[in-house]
């Protein structure tokens, strides 16, 4: 570890990746929610035509479940890692498709929004959700007590 970095005290950390994972995947389920109840997924896909987007009915039903699902399951923090980049390849096929070229800003259809997203989602693919969360849960080794029961 470099002399120039302590990483946060451990409460800190899980707090605040707690804190990411709420804010990534609420904006996410929002997303995916507007996409089959607001736009409904044949209204997405007729965007995603309009867009040049392949395939815009299939395409439109996996990115609406992708956000919906992966989104609340980075909410939950419950296979945190699959759902992280899971959610980086959607957004990395909607800068492919929909803001390449489009510059930064969402304003004028730039990358901003897919961008802040897969890499805040990656983070959390990288480093898990925290001890606040399902992950941690069911990966929390047993306690003494119960190793001697099943002794």
């Amino acid at each position: 570890m470099s002399r120039f970095f302590s990483p946060l005290p451990q409460g800190v950390q899980d707090a605040a990746l707690l804190i990411a994972r709420l804010l990534v995947g609420s904006v996410l389920v929002a997303h995916g929610w507007q996409k089959f109840n607001e736009y409904t997924l044949a209204g997405t896909a007729g965007a995603f035509e309009q867009m040049g987007v392949p395939a815009p009915n299939l395409t439109a039903a996996v990115a609406a479940v992708i956000e919906l699902g992966a989104g609340a399951l980075i909410l939950a923090g419950l296979l945190t890692s699959v759902a992280g980049v899971l959610v980086a390849l959607n957004m990395a096929g909607a800068y492919l498709f929909v803001h390449k070229g489009l510059g930064v800003y969402v304003e004028n259809g730039g990358y901003e929004l897919v961008a802040v997203i897969a890499a805040a989602s990656l983070a959390l693919a990288a480093v898990g959700p925290g001890r606040i969360s399902l992950d941690a849960l069911i990966a929390r080794p047993s306690t003494r007590a119960e190793e001697k029961v099943a002794a």
